[in-house]
C-alpha cells in the first residue's frame, strides 16, 4: 500500500514481467489500431471481429487493399502486397475464406502477370510513395516474393479459385529452377512449399533449396555474418528462425537443434529496452520505420511461442 498521502504517480513502475509485458507496452505505445487488435488476439485472448473490423479500414471497392497497408507501400490503391498482408491477417485469425476471400482472388486476377503470378507492385502506384526497393515498373514483372506466400496461405486454408492454377504453376516453375536466391526469395519459396498440395514434389523441393542456402551461405549464426553483411540489411543471410518460424515448417530440417536453439536464443535477445524487436525493412520514412517494428515484435513473439519459449 502506497504511504498516506503519497501521489501514486511517485510510485515506482511494476518491474518487467516477461518479453510479453515489455512488448504489450511497446504495442499500445506505438502500432496502428490493426496491430494492436492483431496483438490482442494473439497474446490477450482478444476476439477475431476487432482484427477483421480494423482490416476492413485498408480494403477497396475493387477487392483489393491498399492505404499503407503494407508500410512500404503508400497511397489509396489497390497492391498485391497489400493483399498479401490482408490474406495473412485473415489467416492468422482463421477467417482466410468466404466471399471476402473470393474478391481478393477476383482482384489478384486483375493485376496478375502474362504468366498468372503477381507483380511486387503494380503500375497503380505510381505518382505514390514507395520503398526504394519497390519501384514502379512498366510492363510490371512476376515476383515470386509476391505470390509465393498468397497461393501458398491460398492453399493452407483450402481456398480455390481458377486464379490458382496458373498461379501455382508458375511457382512451381519458378521454385524448382531457383539456383542462386536471395534470402527473401527463399522465405517466399517456402512460404509456397509450406502448404502446396503436391506434398512429395515440395518435400523434394525444399531439400534442394535448403542445400542451396548451406552451399551458397544464405544462413548466418550472428548479427553481420554470412554473405550480405548486417542482419538488418535487405538481402542479408538470414537466421534459421526466419527460414521457419514455424517448427512444422519443411525448412525446419535444414537445422540441428543447436542451430535452431542458437537461432531462437538471438531471437529473444533481440527485443529492445522499449519492448519492440527490431525489423530487417529498410527505414526509409519516418512513419513507416514506427509502422513496422510493431509487426516485427508480433512475429518474433509468435516464433518463440511456436517453438515453446518462454514468452509469459
Amino acid at each position: 500500500m502506497p504511504e498516506p498521502g503519497a501521489s501514486p504517480l511517485s510510485q515506482a513502475p511494476p518491474p518487467a514481467r516477461s518479453p510479453l509485458f515489455h512488448a504489450e507496452q511497446f504495442v499500445w505505445l506505438t502500432a496502428r489500431v490493426l496491430e494492436q487488435r492483431l496483438f490482442a488476439y494473439h497474446f490477450l485472448n482478444g476476439s477475431a471481429d476487432p482484427v477483421e473490423t480494423a482490416l476492413d479500414a485498408y480494403r477497396n471497392d475493387d477487392g483489393g487493399y491498399g492505404h499503407g497497408l503494407d508500410p512500404d507501400l503508400r497511397g489509396p490503391v489497390s497492391q498485391p502486397l497489400h493483399a498479401s498482408r490482408a490474406l495473412r491477417v485473415l489467416d492468422a485469425i482463421g477467417r482466410c475464406g468466404g466471399q471476402r476471400v473470393d474478391r481478393v482472388c477476383r482482384y489478384l486476377t486483375s493485376v496478375s502477370a502474362p504468366d498468372g503470378a503477381l507483380p511486387a507492385v503494380h503500375p497503380s502506384l505510381r505518382g505514390y510513395p514507395a520503398a526504394p526497393s519497390l519501384p514502379v515498373l512498366e510492363p510490371a514483372p512476376s515476383s515470386l516474393l509476391a505470390t509465393g506466400p498468397v497461393v501458398g496461405l491460398l492453399h493452407r486454408n483450402e481456398v480455390w479459385h481458377a486464379w490458382l492454377f496458373r498461379a501455382t504453376d508458375s511457382c512451381w516453375q519458378v521454385v524448382e529452377s531457383l539456383e542462386k536466391p536471395l534470402p527473401y526469395e527463399v522465405e517466399a519459396a517456402v512460404a509456397f512449399l509450406d502448404a502446396a498440395p503436391d506434398r512429395p514434389r515440395a518435400e523434394a523441393a525444399a531439400d534442394r533449396l535448403g542445400r542451396l542456402v548451406r552451399r551458397q551461405r544464405l544462413v548466418t549464426r550472428e548479427p553481420g555474418g554470412g554473405a550480405g553483411g548486417s542482419p538488418l540489411a535487405e538481402g542479408a543471410s538470414h537466421f534459421p528462425h526466419e527460414y521457419a518460424p514455424r517448427p512444422d515448417s519443411l525448412a525446419r530440417a535444414w537445422f540441428t537443434d543447436e542451430e535452431m536453439d542458437h537461432s531462437l536464443d538471438r531471437l529473444a535477445g533481440d527485443q529492445r529496452e522499449d519492448g519492440g524487436w527490431p525489423t530487417r525493412r529498410h527505414a526509409w520514412a519516418p512513419g513507416t520505420a514506427l509502422e513496422t517494428r510493431p509487426l516485427a515484435t508480433i512475429e518474433a513473439l509468435r516464433t518463440l511461442r511456436a517453438y515453446g519459449r518462454h514468452i509469459g
